[in-house]
Order: structure tokens, then C-alpha cells, then sequence
């Protein structure tokens, strides 16, 4: 929960260095702007803040590895969502207001999951889960959602390195198989989930692992 904490609070300061004129940049989410993504982060930031303060007293059914299902599907931007957000995200202009809501309504989520017990069952998506490890399985979306944010952003900070190798290590849970050692923590979330292609020493590294590629994350 504590990583939870400081891959929020890192993607959210990074959002908030963005000059004005980078929101219309395109992040290294397929089909998104940075204005996309970060309108999209708003509402994983409601998403937290409702999933918290919906309890359940049923068997747990997911963790924070089963929370993920992965398909074989590069997203087209044609899911209704995608597309809600994309006109939503258009509709601030000014890339100042986007900033106020994310911080407003994200510094409230990151409050709200310090204070989370842990071991609380909370319900969203159909799924049962501890808050522990509903808030774990966040620290994958904060840090690839950092990753594409700062893609086309040198200048601007990255995830933290403790959130990119917990990542690295759900992501070889997910996808049931381990990466080889010889490729970096970033180097694996970028090439395992499509947002660049493996260089031709990575593909002979990868073996037939290579053909499984990407791994899509829903």
C-alpha cells in the first residue's frame, strides 16, 4: 500500500510539471494524447475512491494478480469508454483545469487509500478483493500509465524505479512466464505490453516467447 502511495504521488506530480502545450502531445498509450490519459487517470482516481468505500462481505474471489486478465487485442479506441474519454478530455481546453481535477480528486483517492485497511474486502468489477491488494494491483496502472505520460517527455521525471520492478514481477505473474535477465525492468513493460517493438537482440533474446507478444492488459 505504501508503493500504492508513492507511484500515485510521483504520476501525479509528473502531470502537474507538464507545460500546457505537452497535453496535446500523444503519449505512448495507443491512440491517446496526453490530455486522454490524464482525463483517463481522473476517473482511475473515482474509481479508487468508490472501489474503497464499497465493502463486501463475501469470499474473496481475485488478488492482485487475478485482478488482470490479458487478451490478445491492441485496443482500436472504438470501446465506448475510450471514446467517452477522448471527447471528455477535449472538452477541459484548458490544460490547467485538467491538472486542478487530478489533483484535486487524486490527492483525495491517495488519501483515502492511506487510511484503507488493508485487509478490508472491497467489491468492484464483479471481483472480491483485499484493499491491499486491489491498491497493488494499481501500482501496474500508476507506473505504465507513467511510462506513457512521460514517453514523448524526456525532461520530466519517470515512475520510481521500486514501482517499475513490482510491475516488471506482476507482470510475469500475469502473463505466467519470466523475461530475460538481460532486459531492464522498463525495458519489459514497454516490449511486454506493445508499446514498442523488441530490437532484433531482444527478439533473439525472447525466443519464442517473442511470438506471445504483446501482452494486452484489461
Amino acid at each position: 500500500m505504501d508503493l500504492f502511495s508513492r507511484t500515485w504521488a510521483a504520476l501525479r506530480a509528473a502531470v502537474a510539471s507538464l507545460p500546457g502545450e505537452d497535453f496535446a502531445k500523444p503519449s505512448g498509450c495507443r491512440g491517446w494524447l496526453v490530455r486522454d490519459l490524464v482525463c483517463h487517470l481522473v476517473i482511475d482516481a473515482q474509481d479508487v475512491l468508490i472501489t474503497l468505500v464499497t465493502p463486501a462481505s463475501s469470499a474473496l474471489t481475485h488478488d492482485a494478480v487475478t485482478y488482470w486478465a490479458l487478451s490478445d487485442a491492441l485496443p482500436t479506441g472504438d470501446d465506448p469508454l475510450d471514446a467517452l474519454i477522448v471527447r471528455l478530455a477535449a472538452a477541459y481546453e484548458d490544460p490547467a483545469l485538467l491538472k486542478f481535477h487530478l489533483d484535486d480528486v487524486g490527492a483525495a483517492a491517495g488519501r483515502a487509500a492511506d487510511l484503507a485497511d488493508p485487509g478490508m474486502r472491497v467489491k468492484t468489477q464483479e471481483m472480491v478483493l483485499t484493499a491491499g491488494d486491489y491498491l497493488s494491483a494499481y501500482v501496474l496502472e500508476w507506473t505504465l500509465h507513467h511510462l506513457d505520460l512521460v514517453a514523448h517527455a524526456p525532461s520530466v521525471p519517470g515512475p520510481p524505479a521500486e514501482g517499475v520492478a513490482r510491475t516488471r514481477e506482476l507482470l510475469e505473474k500475469i502473463a505466467g512466464t519470466a523475461f530475460p535477465a538481460s532486459f531492464s525492468d522498463e525495458d519489459v513493460l514497454l516490449v511486454a505490453t506493445g508499446r514498442r517493438a523488441p530490437t532484433d537482440t531482444e527478439s533473439t533474446a525472447l525466443g519464442d516467447l517473442a511470438a506471445r507478444l504483446p501482452f494486452v492488459l484489461g
